[in-house]
């Protein structure tokens, strides 16, 4: 009896080491991905495929790296620091795509009428002195976190809109997000352009005053997913990230966004499970997340035109480089087209 215990013992031990090297030969067969991003829900499909395991069904290990801002984004993926990047253009993304160190490899988040992502907050004390609305920034002094960023090319789009010049902002670049939040809850600015992940606390305290939407005001194409070119010549890889994102950009679309009513998403039984990933990974309360659902296509398709128009803005203002087009920045090989 000892004995044949003993052998069931041992053949246990020896199935459970067999499991083991299993585990970690597949493991060792996993693709390793380096991604840079922000904790802001324009990264959702990210943090959902990261963590419901798509990334890890399509044969990747992706270790996500998180920034403070856009524009080092950019600059550690031409560095080699990080694989990929995904987050908001920039025109310091676009003089580095423009030199041939980046190319964009497919789009993310949008601004887009009806879905809150970036917003205008005012100084309690300008909103008191007359600052309302976003028309009324014209002549004010505005935080950004940097010159040619996504805020301050909404704040561009905006000023063409409503007829007043860009020169006649004194544009604040503070460098990150938690600088410009410092900012504007101190008074030393009168206005700010924040993610609405950013600046909530600050509208739920009654610290700042939020006068509208940049998706409501300018729509336009914010975020995509871009790889240096050494990236690039590992086909599987990219493939690879662009299908478990794909997987994840359809589900956050047709589980979240076609939920949204009044810019809010409900929490149910179905939205609940995303909505929590979503908290978690940019250290939100739930109850906050569901009024910011950044939209994203849900075949992660880039506005190209739009993208187009950004380059020719950003260098009639001296942001950007010129001499290159939007040709230029893109990997069409991986590029699907709004």
């Amino acid at each position: 009896m000892m004995l044949w215990y003993r052998a069931g013992v041992v053949r246990l031990l020896f199935a459970g080491l067999l499991a083991m090297a299993s585990l970690q030969a597949h493991a060792d067969e996993l693709l390793k991905a380096k991604v840079g991003v922000l904790r802001l829900s324009s990264s959702a499909p990210v943090f959902i495929a990261q963590d419901k395991g798509y990334f890890r069904d399509a044969g990747l290990d992706v270790d996500l790296k998180f920034f403070d801002a856009a524009q080092p984004i950019a600059v550690a993926t031409t560095s080699g620091d990080i694989d990929f990047g995904i987050t908001a253009f920039t025109a310091g993304l676009y003089n580095l795509a423009g030199k041939g160190t980046l190319k964009v490899i497919g789009g993310m988040s949008h601004e887009k009428a009806g879905y809150r992502l970036i917003g205008y907050f005012a100084s309690n004390k300008a909103y008191a002195a007359g600052l309302k609305s976003p028309r009324d920034l014209a002549g004010k002094r505005i935080a950004v976190t940097q010159v040619g960023s996504s805020f301050h090319y909404s704040l561009g789009l905006l000023a063409d809109k409503y007829g007043f010049r860009l020169a006649d902002i004194k544009v604040l670049p503070l460098q990150s997000l938690s600088n410009v939040t410092a900012a504007l809850r101190g008074e030393t600015v009168d206005a700010a352009l924040l993610p609405i992940s950013a600046a909530r606390k600050l509208v739920d305290d009654d610290e700042v005053k939020q006068l509208g939407w940049v998706g409501d005001e300018t729509p336009w194409q914010v975020g995509a997913v871009f790889a240096s070119p050494k990236t690039l010549t590992n086909k599987p890889l990219v493939t690879k990230l662009l299908a478990a994102l794909e997987r994840a950009e359809r589900e956050y679309h047709d589980v979240i966004l076609t939920a949204v009513a009044d810019g809010k998403a409900p929490i149910n039984a179905q939205t609940r499970p995303l909505l929590e990933i979503i908290a978690k990974y940019t250290n939100l309360p739930l109850e906050q997340v569901v009024g910011n659902c950044a939209y994203i296509d849900p075949e992660g398709r880039l506005d190209v035109k739009n993208v187009a128009n950004q380059i020719e803005w950003l260098q009639a203002q001296g942001f950007v480089d010129k001499g290159f087009g939007v040709d230029a920045i893109l990997a069409r090989d991986y590029v699907k087209v709004d």
